[in-house]
């Protein structure tokens, strides 16, 4: 058997490789060929030159290749680049540049894969057994550090020219670009490290000068809309720049470069620009723009108080003028009244504005919810007249709830009792709200005046969802008692029907009973009835004392009401009035067949026992108001103890159902009361917060305090005079070793 054919270095080098393979790969590359049609090397040939290798390889020592085939792989490479390549580069510059280099690049990748096919018996033992560079690797060293090396400064140069060129709206070769890209790279050897290095930092360099420059200019010549129009434009270019041609790890970086010079170094001065800024924006409604202003502020780190900032301020501002404007209303003269809906409104529909413009174009951000929530406590806690807006809020509710009132269908109401309870949410006395709104409830309800009892609880229960059930409790429990009370009534007109005993003679007769700690205190008057009410009353006590006998009955004539008939000559009517109105009118019934009786003031006041303040509320009700059932002499408007008073003989009406209105006889709401629940509430937050902690210094406590009382807000005095008393009723005591401090006694 034959040994094979020793082949000698030389000879196989350049009788088979270099002449049949290498450069017959270099003289297509320097003439050009087309990669999708053209091959370079059929089967036969490469398989020709790869067995060649192959064989030079495998040969025993001293005639194994190995090492020097590797050698020359570099050679040739480095031979190439040095005298093809660097020559070609040389001498061309911008965009030539980038095109011939990409050119060579791209001839380099098919140089280097042909090579590694050649020799990739190298690849599988002599590169893996001597721990080099693959011979792709090598190829690549030998690129960066001939080719590219050489070219990167003008290379980069190059790219940032077009890139600047592209914004300012030049058309450019991204291909050429992106070409350009990739072989940056691919020079980082599995990294982006002289992507970064060489490219990347002198991109976000040049950008920021770029926009610098040019935010310069906007900011100059531009309203704030259309600067951050622009803004958004470029914004949006970068963002595609790198979805084009540009390595993906760059957006991040390249946007936070163009969004602080565009903007955050911009901010102070777009916002506030006179004319343009934010609060312009918000005056004049321009939804676009602020969503616009929005968007691109959020994106900046801290962007956005400076922002919620000014909205804050407009919206404060524009509460304000609705506030003046009231104010301005009541020096002119207007009667000050604690019905006042138009300027209700005016703050509801104020805040259904921001609050659309917060959820639009803000987004519903927490920081512009913040704004908006600051804003209205502050003016709509500002009470201008005699009656305070949380009087005003609750009359607007009453005007609502009562029948009468406002026309409004069941979407309206409970619209508009959405919205007030969504104003209601700023008030910091939301106590007085609650006591205001117990009372005007009470007499809805009492009065029959109310229009829907589900209107009623669909109030209490948007209170409720606020505020807590301790805060509705008393609510509630009016509206049960009057459920309850459609119970005892029935069961006593039954019992008076079975029991003749009990006659209620020929008078209609219905009680209301109310419990004590769920009402507001009325003042109780004790009347001289007429006998028919009087009989009446104690029907209904026996049947009452049977049922509940360990309770206790106080009547409250001034809370009732009643239908009395009146004949005037040939024609009567039915008057609708209140208990105190009926006991009135019946003291000037005639004696017998007499005529009706001429009375002075004294002498009616001794009939039905009133007091003055009471009496006079009522006397005018029925000699001055709308429907004058009696006349008084003198004539006049206003009720004195010289006066008397008789039947009017002449009354006439085109109704024969008269309701005679009377003003009421008790306050709105009672500051008193108020004022005690509160002295209640902030005593029971002392001495809960002190139990829990034990000592606590005095400003630590007025904190806690503070931040406890969630429905009104206290002077810090009023606090410090409840901790006094507390101190001397012995829960509390004074630290002897640590001044202003406090200490819990058990």
């Amino acid at each position: 058997m034959l040994s094979p054919k020793i082949i000698a270095l030389e000879e196989g080098w350049n009788n088979e490789i270099k002449a049949k393979a290498i450069d017959v790969l270099e003289e297509m590359l320097n003439n050009g060929f087309d990669q999708k049609s053209q091959r370079l090397f059929a089967p036969k040939e490469y398989v020709q030159t790869y067995t060649t290798c192959y064989n030079m390889c495998t040969q025993r020592s001293p005639y194994n290749w190995s090492e020097q085939l590797y050698q020359r792989h570099g050679e040739t490479i480095c031979d190439y680049l040095t005298k093809t390549v660097l020559p070609a580069l040389r001498h061309q510059h911008n965009d030539f540049l980038l095109t011939e280099l990409t050119k060579r690049w791209a001839n380099h990748k098919i140089m280097n894969k042909w090579m590694r096919l050649f020799f990739m018996y190298l690849d599988r033992y002599y590169v893996k057994h001597h721990s080099l560079p693959t011979l792709d690797v090598a190829g690549l060293k030998h690129f960066k550090t001939l080719v590219y090396n050489e070219v990167k400064k003008d290379v980069v140069n190059a790219m940032i020219g077009l890139i600047d060129a592209e914004r300012d709206e030049k058309l450019i070769d991204r291909g050429l670009v992106k070409n350009c890209v990739e072989l940056l790279e691919a020079m980082g050897m599995g990294s982006l490290d002289a992507y970064v290095t060489d490219f990347e930092d002198q991109l976000l360099g040049s950008t920021k000068e770029y926009y610098a420059r040019k935010s310069q200019e906007w900011v100059e010549t531009d309203d704030t809309p259309t600067y951050l129009a622009k803004a958004e434009v470029a914004l949006d270019a970068e963002k595609a720049r790198v979805a084009h041609y540009l390595n993906s790890a760059s957006e991040p970086k390249l946007l936070r470069v163009c969004e602080h010079e565009i903007l955050e170094l911009r901010e102070t001065v777009l916002l506030e620009k006179e004319g343009s800024g934010c609060r312009a924006l918000l005056a004049n409604d321009k939804a676009a723009d602020l969503s616009r202003m929005y968007r691109l502020f959020s994106r900046v780190p801290n962007g956005l108080p400076p922002m919620a900032a000014l909205v804050r301020a407009h919206i404060e501002a524009m509460g304000n003028e609705v506030i003046n404007r009231r104010e301005a209303r009541l020096e002119a003269g207007e009667k000050d009244s604690n019905q006042d809906p138009a300027f209700v409104k005016e703050l509801l529909a104020l805040h259904d504005k921001y609050m659309a413009v917060v959820s639009a174009q803000f987004a519903g951000n927490a920081l512009f919810q913040k704004a908006l929530k600051e804003a209205f406590v502050e003016f709509t806690n500002r009470d201008v007249g005699k009656f305070t807006n949380a009087e005003l809020m609750s009359s607007f509710c009453d005007r609502i709830l009562k029948s009468g009132g406002e026309k409004l269908s069941d979407e309206d109401v409970e619209s508009y009792l959405e919205k007030t309870v969504q104003l209601f949410s700023y008030l910091t006395d939301k106590d007085l709200f609650a006591e205001i709104y117990r009372n005007q409830l009470a007499k809805r309800l009492l009065n029959q005046r109310s229009a829907s009892d589900d209107a009623e609880r669909l109030m209490i229960g948007k209170l409720k969802l606020r505020c807590g059930s301790q805060f509705t409790g008393k609510m509630e429990g009016m509206l049960n008692d009057l459920a309850i009370g459609v119970d005892h009534q029935s069961d006593f007109d039954q019992t008076v029907k079975e029991d003749k005993s009990k006659s209620l003679g020929k008078l209609d007769f219905a009680v209301q009973v109310l419990t004590t700690g769920y009402w507001p205190s009325f003042a109780a008057i004790d009347a001289h009835l007429p006998p028919e009410i009087v009989q009446c009353t104690r029907v209904f006590k026996d049947y009452y004392d049977t049922k509940n006998s360990k309770r206790r009955l106080t009547w409250m004539f001034s809370l009732g009401n009643a239908s009395v008939k009146g004949a005037f000559g040939k024609k009567s009517y039915d008057f609708q009035v209140s208990t105190l109105q009926a006991i009135a009118l019946l003291a000037f019934n005639a004696d017998g067949d007499g005529a009706a009786p001429s009375l002075a003031y004294d002498a009616v006041r001794e009939r039905i026992n009133l007091p003055d303040e009471h009496l006079k509320r009522v006397l005018h009700s029925l000699a001055c108001g709308k429907y004058k059932v009696i006349t008084k002499t003198p004539a006049g408007n206003t009720i004195k103890n010289t006066d008397a008073f008789k039947v009017n003989a002449d009354f006439k009406c085109q109704m024969r159902k008269i309701r005679v209105p009377m003003a009421n006889l008790d306050e709105s709401h009672n500051p008193k009361r108020v004022e005690e629940d509160r002295t209640v509430a902030i005593e029971a937050a002392i001495v809960r917060i002190m139990k829990a902690r034990k000592t606590l210094s005095h400003q630590q406590l007025l904190a806690e305090v503070l931040s406890q009382l969630a429905f009104f807000r206290p002077n810090p005095k009023v606090i410090k005079r409840r901790i006094e008393a507390l101190i001397d009723r012995e829960y509390l005591e004074r630290d002897p070793d640590v001044a202003n401090s406090y200490r819990y006694l058990a």
